[in-house]
């Protein structure tokens, strides 16, 4: 077995050196739980309508605000924190405040009075219904 001295005169003189090295490091390893902080979908087609599966855990139905303006469907939500709360004294604490919007433009074949939304385990799901007529297709002949 060989012996290595360790010099712990930089832990003493310059602490706030390997403090920085110290939090680079952990926030390299932990990037994936605190950057994605937009929640992901899936959008669907079917003949009749658009569904968007919206996955957000841990929000109730009355921290969504869901907006149509024109062509643009928009999805805000906010998770609302309780201050009679006790206080913890936590090492590392990564829950934090819960916000984000997203926003989808729309398609002209959309019928803006077919749009329904549903929260159900932890996915929102909206549901936007097609208007026929403007979905046909028809050829016009030039003459």
């Amino acid at each position: 077995m060989t012996l290595v001295n360790f010099n712990n005169r930089t832990r003493n003189t310059a602490p706030y050196f390997n403090n920085v090295f110290d939090s680079l490091f952990s926030e390299a390893l932990n990037k994936s739980l605190t950057i994605n902080k937009v929640p992901g979908v899936n959008i669907l087609e079917n003949e009749s309508d658009y569904k968007i599966e919206l996955a957000a855990p841990g929000l109730n139905k009355e921290d969504f605000q869901i907006n149509l303006k024109k062509d643009t469907l928009s999805v805000w939500a906010e998770k609302k924190t309780v201050e009679n709360e006790e206080r913890k004294d936590y090492t590392r604490k990564e829950f934090d405040y819960f916000s984000f919007a997203r926003s989808f433009v729309l398609p002209e074949t959309v019928d803006a009075e077919k749009i329904s939304a549903e929260y159900v385990n932890g996915i929102l799901n909206i549901v936007i219904g097609k208007d026929v007529a403007k979905a046909q297709e028809k050829e016009i002949k030039v003459s």
